[in-house]
This record gives C-alpha cells, structure tokens and sequence, in this order.
C-alpha cells in the first residue's frame, strides 16, 4: 500500500493586494451576484470569467422551482463564454456569493463539484492553467489553477 497526500496552495489576499485587472473581474463577479435569481437560497452567487480576447463574461446563479434545474453562477458564466466566444480562452474566472441578508460572505464561497468539473474542462481547452479568485467580504482566496480545486480530475484530454 502507498499513501499520498495532496496539498492545495492557496494565497489570502486583500483588495488592495490585487492588480487592477485581478481586482476588475472580482468586482464583476460582485456585481453579478445582484443579478442572481436565488427566490428559495436566498444564496446569491456571481462569477466572471477574462478571456483570453479581453472580454469578461458574467455569470449569476439562475434557480427554479424544479430543483435541480437551475444554473449556477460558474456554469452560466462559463457555458455563455463557450457559446459566444468559442475561439477564446479562459485566463482566469472569480467567485462570489452573498447571503439571504444581502451581504458578502465572511469567508470565500467555493464553486460546487458540477462546476468544479465544467471549468477544469475548459481549463484544459485553455492549454494553461487558469487561476481562481474566491471574493468574500474583506478577503480573496486565490487559487493558481481550477485543476487544483478538483484533484483526480476527469477529462479525455
């Protein structure tokens, strides 16, 4: 028998450690979480995917009575980006969330192991790693590779 262990880099940061490109996505995927349609969460997620062209593309958690079928904020982001900008790369996507009381999270929400796996694919379409900013309300987690949110990673790549 082996075992192993699989360590997680992860780097806290303030706003005002990010760059001004880093801090413009994060501030997208805040804004995003206004747009957030969460009527039985109360949980409003946001995220923004850079591409590679320079566009951000948004994304808010989408929910509906017949649960599960609603989206959430990563995958609507992601799968838009996919299907309007299908020559471009992700270079790098931020998360959100606020609560049912309307404000930012204390601690980063991290995407959801649905999402974890659409974005690792994309990651890899990419042909880079693509970091990973998680924004709460005073700190942001970031993360230098989606891969590193999905250990033993799924793809036929």
């Amino acid at each position: 028998m082996k075992k192993f262990d699989i360590n997680v880099g992860v780097t806290e940061l303030s706003y005002d450690e990010l760059t001004p490109e880093e801090l413009e996505l994060v501030n997208a995927a805040r804004e995003a979480t206004h747009r957030a349609y969460a009527p039985y969460s109360h949980f409003y997620v946001g995220a923004a995917i850079r591409l590679d062209n320079g566009v951000i593309v948004p994304g808010s958690n989408q929910e509906n009575a017949a649960f599960p079928s609603g989206t959430c904020a990563e995958r609507s982001a992601c799968y838009y980006a996919g299907a309007r900008y299908p020559e471009a790369r992700f270079k790098a996507i931020a998360v959100t969330a606020r609560g049912a009381d309307g404000n930012e999270l204390d601690e980063p929400a991290s995407p959801c192991g649905a999402c974890r796996q659409a974005l690792v694919e994309y990651e890899h379409l990419a042909g880079h790693d693509v970091p990973v900013y998680m924004a709460a309300r005073n700190k942001i987690y970031k993360l230098d590779s989606v891969s590193a949110l999905l250990p033993f990673t799924f793809t036929e790549f």
